[in-house]
């Protein structure tokens, strides 16, 4: 694993043990049980919700590596579903004004993960950005 999966893994044994096991996991449950109200009223409404994948564009290998917090908030966005279990998928959606790659996020109700397929296929066929390599990719 790298750096930052064992630091997750660390900070979620930590929470885990005793002492801080009913303070922090009960109420955690709480809170998704919440969210997952919230994202299943919406889905009565809506077929999918779209997001940004990550906050900023794509940043260089290695370049946040040694920032955890940043590294947190750079999937900040894509934490949502998987709290509340349901499928989302990534999809690219340009690029920013530095020519750094940009995605979008697709979430879905639970098992539709058929429909957020093809879906995600529609946007990859309609605006073709997949094809496109950043600058620094292009020789």
């Amino acid at each position: 694993f790298g750096d930052e999966v064992k630091r997750r893994i660390m900070l979620g044994t930590f929470a885990l043990s005793s002492g801080y096991y009913d303070a922090y996991y009960g109420r955690a449950q709480a809170v998704r049980a919440r969210l997952r109200a919230d994202f299943d009223n919406a889905f009565k409404t809506f077929h999918y919700l779209l997001t940004p994948t990550t906050p900023e564009p794509a940043f260089k290998i290695g370049e946040k590596t040694d920032d955890p917090l940043a590294m947190y908030l750079s999937d900040i966005f894509t934490a949502p579903a998987n709290l509340v279990g349901i499928p989302a998928i990534a999809v690219p959606s340009g690029f920013s004004r530095d020519k750094l790659p940009l995605s979008l996020q697709i979430m879905g109700p639970h098992f539709s993960e058929r429909a957020l397929f093809r879906a995600a296929s529609f946007f990859e066929r309609e605006t073709g950005y997949w094809r496109e390599l950043p600058p620094v990719c292009r020789a």
